[in-house]
């Protein structure tokens, strides 16, 4: 039995590839305040925790379901099969340029009671995690060793996207409460 030794397929080409779209989107990374870096990074962490084995394009649309307890990042929308073959259908989801996903909840999904409180408690146990972590820049996911070769892939660019951003608005380095306290300090949007 020979074993094969990058069992993922993945060889150099697509690290280089990788790398290449991080620099991209480190060049596409506009400022950005504490607030809106948490949410982005919150919801690219959850799109990016989801089960997937290709490679996502910015600006296209991808399908979130959720069959038991784990979710699915799908090529298909739900138009085109049944709750019974890929789980139920959480929302819709895209990359942006700057490597952040969106995540735009089915409207069933947004009613239902429990999934918003699951979500809820998701965001709760992040916030904590955030106010916990010495800076903002800790939990940036700079190498996830537990995900697969994609999500690993797309985690780092996230966090050299969010890290420029951080960086450009002045709060890279600072805690998660700091970065706040300088919200307070600014003019409030017109």
């Amino acid at each position: 039995m020979s074993r094969k030794p990058n069992p993922e397929g993945k060889g150099q080409v697509p690290v280089l590839a990788a790398l290449a779209e991080s620099r991209a989107a480190v060049a596409a990374a506009p400022p950005k305040h504490i607030e809106r870096v948490s949410t982005e990074l919150f919801t690219s962490l959850f799109v990016l925790e989801s089960d997937f084995n290709f490679k996502p394009v910015p600006g296209r649309s991808y399908w979130l379901y959720r069959k038991r307890e784990r979710f699915w990042l799908s090529l298909i929308p739900p138009d085109e099969w049944g709750e019974g073959v890929y789980g139920r259908f959480i929302g819709e989801c895209r990359l942006q340029p700057d490597m952040t996903w969106t995540l735009e909840l089915a409207e069933e999904v947004a009613e239902d009671a429990a999934f918003m409180q699951f979500l809820a408690d998701k965001r709760e146990a992040f916030e904590r995690r955030l106010e916990d972590a010495e800076t903002v820049d800790d939990v940036l996911p700079v190498h996830e060793s537990q995900m697969p070769f994609y999500q690993r892939a797309f985690a780092f660019a996230l966090s050299h996207s969010l890290g420029a951003s951080m960086e450009q608005t002045g709060i890279r380095g600072l805690s998660y409460n700091e970065a706040r306290g300088l919200l307070a300090h600014e003019p409030a949007p017109e």
